[in-house]
């Protein structure tokens, strides 16, 4: 049942990012978290949005959402089934005008994510699970399945985070064996191993729940993996932690 979910998570992700995208390189006031994180409006605009088409269709889940944990904080316990959302995933590449942000929205059963959606509003793509497949529409077009690629014999592609050190990246390429590497904001770094063009994503650095069920639904579906750096199964759910990640990898084939 959950895996069916994914198509209408896909709609009211386009529906945030038809929102969202024309605050794009609008000029918006940029704020400060707590802790010290940017938010716009396009961030609690699509946060709002997005809660309230979610409670409305189902009820009984609780939605965990970032503007939401940030302001208000997390609850001290979550049940098995709930939603994670992050309307705006990659605020700093929306504020800088970097196209690679996204909408996720992913629902957890039992630890796992069972069913996910990310949008790309500024590319206009779109990622989601169905029926145990990961699909990807574009542009209002016909959804069409998507797979990972084998790993490369030739030169394997990382996607990283636009911060990492020089001297990080290269203990990660010899760790990993990945050659070539592409900085990359936010959860699109899934989506493009999911899709075949890319091979892993190391994340050796602090991360959000929020931040990465949405994509780690679709990549599975796709046929990839998310473990921790030991290859032990991730979890979600860790509420006594503030929703708080530790290091992982995601690889495609």
């Amino acid at each position: 049942m959950s895996n069916d979910l994914g198509a209408a998570l896909a709609d009211i992700c386009e529906e945030a990012a038809a929102l969202i995208l024309p605050l794009w390189k609008s000029g918006l006031t940029v704020f400060s978290k707590a802790d010290e994180s940017p938010v716009t409006e396009a961030d609690r605009q699509g946060e709002a949005l997005i809660v309230a088409r979610l409670t409305a269709l189902y009820p009984d889940t609780p939605v965990i959402s970032e503007e939401d944990a940030s302001e208000f904080g997390t609850p001290d316990a979550i049940g098995p089934r709930f939603f994670l959302v992050d309307p705006v995933d990659g605020t700093k590449a929306f504020v800088r005008g970097d196209p690679n942000f996204t909408v996720n929205i992913g629902l957890i059963e039992h630890g796992r994510p069972v069913a996910g959606a990310v949008c790309a509003p500024a590319t206009n793509e779109t990622w989601f699970t169905a029926a145990g497949k990961a699909m990807k529409r574009q542009a209002g077009g016909p959804a069409q399945p998507v797979s990972v690629r084998p790993w490369p014999t030739g030169a394997a592609v990382a996607l990283v985070s636009h911060t990492m050190g020089e001297e990080t990246a290269a203990k990660l390429a010899r760790q990993y064996g990945f050659d070539l590497r592409e900085p990359m904001d936010s959860s699109i770094k899934f989506c493009r191993i999911a899709e075949g063009a890319a091979d892993i994503y190391p994340r050796h650095g602090p991360t959000m729940e929020w931040d990465v069920a949405a994509g780690h639904a679709v990549l599975e579906a796709a046929g990839g993996i998310m473990t921790t750096p030991e290859g032990e199964t991730f979890h979600y759910g860790k509420a006594l932690e503030g929703f708080r990640n530790g290091w992982f990898v995601a690889k495609g084939g």
